[in-house]
């Protein structure tokens, strides 16, 4: 049988009992699970171990360079973090052009470092270890992290 539309208005709302919400009164806050870069909990979380030996490249014999400059680009734009992608992939546009193959090598070799490392290598919130202290590719990288120009980068096409 239906009711009338008259009898379901006249009719109490039933409610769903309400959920209580628990808010912090004390000065402790629950830790973030994901810190800003550049704040402290972030350097302190993204340290890589002194004891641990830098990376081993994959063997690439009888690479051309074209086909390594490409690789680069693509690995400059595809590596895991906003900041790393888009600091890597400008540096990429701007310099691998006009690198020789042994800087193309060190680059490469960079490259096999932990992300977060090179980022904060290169914006100087970190010092190097002493494998990369006088590279010349990561002092490129450095500068180009500097951006004195002020210029407002953003990721580079593909072509």
């Amino acid at each position: 049988m239906q009711r009338p539309l008259l009898f379901a208005l006249s009719q109490p709302l039933r409610v769903a009992p309400t959920r209580t919400r628990t808010f912090f009164l004390s000065a402790q806050r629950p830790k973030d699970p994901w810190p800003l870069p550049h704040t402290p909990e972030h350097l302190a979380s993204t340290v890589s171990p002194a004891d641990v030996p830098p990376p081993t490249p994959l063997p690439r014999p009888n690479e051309a360079l074209e086909t390594m400059r490409a690789r680069l680009v693509y690995q400059s734009r595809k590596r895991g973090t906003l900041e790393s992608d888009l600091l890597l992939s400008t540096f990429a546009r701007d310099h691998l052009a006009s690198m020789g193959a042994d800087e193309l090598s060190e680059y490469d070799k960079l490259l096999d470092e932990q992300d977060w490392d090179i980022y904060y290598w290169a914006t100087g919130k970190r010092a190097p270890p002493e494998r990369w202290a006088g590279s010349g590719v990561l002092e490129k990288l450095t500068v180009h992290a500097r951006n004195e120009g002020k210029e407002v980068r953003r990721m580079p096409d593909l072509h």
